[in-house]
């Protein structure tokens, strides 16, 4: 996996996170597609022994990959709400990476929950409100919230706020992994076009792989 194309996957994972982030807000669930457990878990994945560890099958940031080329590509098809979330988390990882105590104690929680859910098999879902709890302890502090828009009687609901939180900071994590394997933003600017092409190839061997496996 050439540097490129690990930029793009984290990237591809920040999207993923920033659209189901809207998908709850306004439906108040997530269906199978979006991956939820490999977005969140991507998170406890400290000292991974490869990239290619953290997320696991590429496949399942599949619809990361698809939103992520809408937002590149000269389309229409933009979606300005998800590139605002996915804007959100280029921001507050970079303010609490220019914090070396904060960021320090993010990474402490993070091992916290890390020996829970390995050391102390707490369930599934007690690590993921963990994690809602580590974003506002941790980033919520730092500046300007994300803004969330939805249905209020979604984002009333606690699982909800809870669910939208925990994705936040695995966007926030997978911002951190971007710029750990050179992500810049100039590369929005004037890398777009690899960007694009690295996200297609990345694509097509997916679908490659599938049409083999049947």
């Amino acid at each position: 996996m050439n540097e490129w194309q690990q930029r793009v996957i984290a990237l591809a994972a920040i999207a993923q996170c920033a659209a189901a982030v809207k998908a709850l807000a306004r439906q108040g669930k997530l269906d199978e597609s979006f991956e939820r457990q490999a977005l969140l878990d991507s998170v406890l994945v400290q000292n991974p022994d490869s990239f290619a560890t953290i997320y696991g099958d590429v496949g399942k940031l599949k619809v990361g990959l698809r939103v992520l080329l809408a937002q590149l590509g000269t389309t229409r098809d933009k979606d300005i709400e998800t590139t605002r979330y996915m804007v959100g988390a280029l921001a507050l990882a970079r303010r609490i990476q220019r914090q070396p105590k904060e960021f320090a104690k993010l990474g402490e929680r993070i091992e916290q929950l890390h020996r829970q859910q390995h050391q102390f098999q707490f369930e599934q879902e007690t690590i993921y409100m963990g994690m809602a709890s580590t974003y506002s302890d941790c980033i919520s502090p730092l500046g300007r919230p994300i803004q969330i828009h939805g249905k209020p009687e979604f984002l009333q609901q606690q699982p909800v706020q809870n669910q939208i939180r925990s994705l936040l900071l695995a966007a926030i994590r997978s911002t951190v992994l971007w710029r750990q394997v050179g992500g810049k933003r100039r590369h929005f600017l004037f890398s777009r076009t690899r960007m694009i092409a690295t996200a297609n190839e990345l694509l097509r061997a997916l679908s490659s792989q599938s049409e083999s496996s049947e």
